[in-house]
This record gives C-alpha cells, sequence and structure tokens, in this order.
C-alpha cells in the first residue's frame, strides 16, 4: 500500500473523508478550529498569508510536516517531533473490560477526561472526526481512545488517555487494540502520532505491534494577544 499520504496527514485527511471540516486558505488548508487546531500545505511559498489568516479564527495551532513560513506577529512556540507509527496487523490480547461506544451523551465526560491529562488539543467538536471508546468505573469515564484524522485508507488512533487515578491497570492497550480493530473493519489501517521523548507510550505501542515509519513535526504556532 502506498504510504506516501501519510507524510502530509492533515492535507490528505482535509482532501479526503475530513473535506467538509476544512478551511482552505490559498492552498493551505486547516481543520476548523472547533474541531481541530491542525494544518497543512503543498506549497511552501503560500503559508505565510494563509497562517496570518487561519491566527484570525484561534490564537495557538499546529502546522503538521515541513516547517512552515510565517510573519509576525505569528511566532513559533515550539516544534514537537513525533514517532509516526502504523500498524499492519490486528492486536491479540484478552478484551475483558466493558468498552463503550461514546456518543452525545458522553461529550463531557469525554472533553473533561482528555483536556485533564492532555490539555489543548481535545476542542468542543473533535469528538465528530471519529469514533471515540471509552472505559467506565463506578459511574467514572477513566480511559479513552478514539480517532481522530481521517483518510480514504487510513485513520489516526488518538486521544489515548488514562486517568491519572486508573494508570496502569491496562485499559489503554485494550482501548487501543479495540479501537484498531474497528479501523480494520473499516477497511482501513490505523496509525497514530506520540512524542519521541515519550518511551513509556512508545515501547506500549510496539507491543502491540505498531512500527515507526518516520519522524514528523508539529509546529505549535501561536499569535499573542
Amino acid at each position: 500500500m502506498d504510504t506516501s499520504k501519510l507524510d502530509n496527514p492533515v492535507w490528505f485527511s482535509l482532501s479526503e473523508t475530513h473535506r467538509d471540516s476544512a478551511l482552505e486558505f490559498d492552498g493551505v488548508k486547516f481543520y476548523k478550529p472547533q474541531y481541530c487546531p491542525f494544518g497543512g500545505f503543498i506549497k511552501m511559498d503560500q503559508t505565510a498569508q494563509s497562517i496570518a489568516e487561519y491566527a484570525r479564527d484561534t490564537s495557538n495551532f499546529y502546522v503538521v510536516g515541513d516547517q512552515p513560513k510565517f510573519n509576525s506577529p505569528i511566532i513559533l512556540h515550539q516544534e514537537l517531533v513525533c514517532n509516526q507509527m502504523v500498524l499492519d496487523k490486528e492486536i491479540s490480547i484478552a478484551m475483558d473490560e466493558h468498552i463503550v461506544d461514546l456518543h452525545v451523551d458522553h461529550h463531557d465526560d469525554l472533553l473533561n477526561l482528555v483536556n485533564l491529562v492532555q490539555p489543548g488539543y481535545f476542542k468542543n467538536k473533535t469528538s465528530e472526526l471519529g469514533n471515540y471508546y471509552g472505559i467506565y468505573k463506578d459511574s467514572q469515564l477513566v480511559a479513552v481512545t478514539g480517532e481522530r484524522m481521517k483518510m480514504n485508507a487510513y485513520t489516526e488512533v488518538s486521544a489515548v488517555v488514562t486517568h491519572p487515578r486508573y494508570t496502569g491497570l491496562g485499559f489503554a492497550k485494550k482501548l487501543v487494540a479495540h479501537t484498531c480493530h474497528q479501523i480494520f473493519l473499516q477497511n482501513k489501517v490505523p496509525y497514530l502520532h506520540v512524542a519521541e521523548n515519550n518511551s513509556g507510550a512508545i515501547n506500549l505501542y510496539e507491543k502491540l505491534g505498531f512500527k515507526t515509519r518516520r519522524k514528523i513535526s508539529f509546529w505549535n504556532l501561536i499569535k499573542p494577544a
């Protein structure tokens, strides 16, 4: 299978499955900020003005892939280098937890948990980009995993989150396995992004069968108040 579209996952997600969630400014595509603060581009010489346009809607966002050009007052806050990892076969583990399909009734629980553990990425409509799954204990959502960027052939596994009081119980690997199974049922290939210095998560994903395809940068740009 041709994996080249994974080199530019935002662009191709917004050109394919998520085209209705796209904002395009002169050849640069961004997710509408209420869905996901990510952008991608093809032509380097078009990025500066497009980034300025998008910054009118959101002051803190990411461009994924090659480093974009941008002008003042936009500044580069950080470069987040990630391992892009791909799974080529089903994960075989015991599934002994009750996994809940999260829908609109679970929206607040999902939003609150992800932003508790990974603040800044999960927006009010992020959950509309794909399917999300969770584990509840004593009526509290304690672990989730879901889908974010989607192309015709690939779906990104995202929001792999466990409440700090419930880590170490194997919830993450079971939710990742369940999510990937659902992606394979759609005849798509699961992939994910994990910070290159997050050795614990990388080790977990490798044990589940994910393989690192490449390093990819998430350029965090901000427009100061």
